[in-house]
């Protein structure tokens, strides 16, 4: 694949993740799910207009510079910090729809993260820096999305810690 072609296939990923995004947050049934789908929907439109960018840069200049994609979504280590503090807010569980869409959201930001792992693998050392930069970014989303199914479906894990036992 070419530098041009990963670009244009990128911006299909994206897109596609953020309609899902788009899409749960008109079907939200909780102003706190609406909240964290139209905050995602945002983040996946700027990696649009980010690539849009890019790809009009290697057409003009044959060149491709990584740098200034940054995200709205906290670390991994921050999500993490922030769990005791979230004990005592989680409040209800999430409803059907939520959940349905959080599983769609968790396929789709599984499957771009997939991509930008074999673009860094076979583009040419130019492309690597943006797309490492795009994985790191969609690995983390996948993060806050399973951590979002776990809290959804009751399972008692969040990032892969257990918050409680059920047997004593």
């Amino acid at each position: 694949m070419t530098i041009e072609e990963a670009i244009r296939t990128s911006i299909e990923y994206e897109t596609g993740v953020r309609d899902v995004y788009r899409d749960a947050a008109s079907r939200a049934e909780s102003d706190a799910a609406t909240r964290f789908f139209r905050l995602m929907a945002d983040e996946e439109q700027h990696h649009l207009d980010y690539l849009v960018a890019k790809l009009k840069e290697f057409a003009e200049t044959g060149r491709l510079s990584a740098g200034g994609l940054d995200t709205a979504v906290p670390s991994r280590a921050d999500l993490e910090a922030g769990v005791s503090a979230l004990g005592d807010r989680i409040g209800d569980r999430a409803g059907r729809v939520e959940t349905e869409y959080l599983e769609k959201a968790h396929a789709v930001e599984r499957e771009t993260s997939e991509f930008y792992r074999r673009m860094v693998e076979e583009l040419p050392e130019e492309a690597r820096a943006l797309f490492s930069r795009f994985l790191e970014i969609e690995d983390g989303h996948l993060d806050i999305v399973q951590a979002q199914l776990d809290l959804a479906n009751g399972t008692g894990y969040w990032f892969d810690v257990r918050e409680f036992n059920l047997e004593g």
